[in-house]
Order: C-alpha cells, then structure tokens, then sequence
C-alpha cells in the first residue's frame, strides 16, 4: 500500500475509543507519514475546537526485524507524551484483533513489549510488564522507600512505565480530586510529573479508585493508573495480587502474575471519522 504523507490533499482518518470512559483518538499510521507536534495534539485534545481526547494513540508498524503486529505511540492531552496508556492499549488491540482475525497480539510501546488476548465476553486483557519499584525506575528525584513516600499522607510510588503515585484513604469519593491532583501531579520528587490516584480498599480484592492523569486531568479510568493501584496495595499488604478495581467509569480486572500485570475489562469503538484539511492546516 503507498504510503500517505500528512502534507497531502487527503483527509486524515482516525477511530474514537474508549475503555470505561477514558477516551483516545487512534490513528492508523502503518501507511501513514504523520508527525505529530503539541500543537495537533492539543488542538485535537480540544473538546470545542477539536474531537477531544484523554490520549491520542498512533497505531504505526513495527521496528525493523521486530516480531511484533504492530507499534503504540502515545500523547497526552497537553501535547506531552507517555509510554503506557494501557486502556488505549486494549482498544487498540479490540481493533487489531477483528482486523486480522487473531485472538493474540504482540505489541510493542516505548514502555516495551506488550501482550494482549481476547478474553471472551467482549472483554481484552494485556499484560502491561512487570511494575518498577525502585526509585530510579519510577523515576523519582532522589533514593526513598518507594511504598511509603515521605509525603503527607504516606503514598505508594510504583512506575508502569509512566510514574504513579497513590494515596490510600479512607473514602476516595470524598477527596476534591481537581485540587488534590494537581497538588501531586508537580511534586518536586517526581521530575517527570506523576498520575495521582486515590484509593480505598471495598472488600476483600477489592478496590475503589480514582484518578488524576498527568497532563490530562480527571479522568473517568486509567489503565496503568488501575495496575500500579493494584501493585501498591499487594505490597502494602492490603490485598492478594489479583484485585477488582471500581473506577468512575466502571470497572477492570488486574493481575499480578510472575510475567507481568495483566490488565481485562471491557472497550469501545464509537466512532471513525476524518481531520479535514482545514482544520489540521489551522494547527500549524
């Protein structure tokens, strides 16, 4: 298939996704020589004068002599990037899967090598790696114990290939997140910025969550938000390794397995459409 180039007269395609409410524009870069600024993320983020979006996702084609099916690429809504957005990793494999007709994937992301399966029930997991638990993986600023920050209120920092910071309350619906987030999301121990999740434990395996995305926002789920949620209460003792964890948008399965986190829930194809010429010429 000829390659397509941005700067040509042709509309640009893309598929609107979400996994429990947290929203991504894909698109199919596999033919497509698309570079992509912060100023066409954020003027797509833009929920007004664009589509709107938690993370833009670029499906591309695997590196060279890679055995994978296909290559993630991901931004954020201020135009920032990040190497793990695990719910873009499960719509994205969604699609890939009824594409090609295959129940298993190999992805690659920047994060590294990632695998996904059809589940069944409408449902997709992916094994999104093992956690990074030291303090220069995560990374932070400087050598603390990661599970408990010195930090008001004790968080657990855990990297899932994007930096997470979790706070362990007594009722996570109670915390004013768009003032609480953003508090944490500039820590000066995290020098890359931190997603920032509240928690409380429900029940036995249990989890209520919720989460401040960095360079987004709130946002109604986080993948990676959900898997380092879950790593963190294993290893403080509050739960087993395999957990359910209720997000405002509804809920995921996490596993902690010998091979890595594995992530299942459920995703969505709203909608395909295309950029006009116009409109991506209006970004610069």
């Amino acid at each position: 298939m000829p390659v397509m180039r941005i700067d040509s007269d042709t509309p640009l395609p893309f598929m609107k996704m979400h996994g429990l409410g947290n929203d991504f524009v894909v698109v199919d870069a596999r033919h497509l020589k698309l570079d992509v600024t912060p100023a066409l993320a954020k003027g797509i983020a833009h929920r007004r004068f664009g589509i709107g979006f938690d993370q833009l996702t670029l499906i591309e084609s695997p590196k060279a002599n890679s055995p994978a099916d296909a290559h993630l690429l991901f931004y954020n809504a201020d135009g920032s990037t990040s190497a793990a957005c695990g719910n873009a990793t499960r719509c994205v494999a969604r699609h890939l899967m009824a594409e090609s007709g295959k129940s298993e994937l190999h992805l690659t992301t920047d994060r590294g090598d990632l695998l996904a399966h059809d589940s069944g029930d409408g449902l997709t997991s992916v094994n999104m790696g093992q956690p990074q638990l030291l303090w220069d993986q995560v990374p932070l600023a400087e050598e603390v114990d990661t599970l408990e920050l010195p930090i008001e209120g004790g968080p657990t920092a855990t990297g899932m290939g994007n930096p997470h910071c979790t706070f362990f309350v007594e009722n996570a619906d109670l915390i004013p997140l768009e003032e609480f987030g953003p508090r944490y999301e500039h820590h000066p121990l995290y020098p890359e910025r931190t997603n920032v999740q509240v928690a409380h434990i429900v029940g036995p395996d249990h989890i209520r969550m919720r989460v401040w995305e960095r360079g987004v926002g709130v946002t109604l789920a986080s993948g990676s938000s959900s898997c380092a949620t879950a790593v963190a209460a294993a290893r403080r003792g509050l739960t087993g390794r395999k957990v359910q964890v209720d997000l405002d948008g509804g809920t995921l399965w996490i596993d902690w397995r010998e091979d890595g986190v594995w992530m299942t829930g459920p995703t969505m194809h709203v909608s395909s459409g295309s950029f006009t010429r116009e409109f991506l010429e209006s970004l610069g």
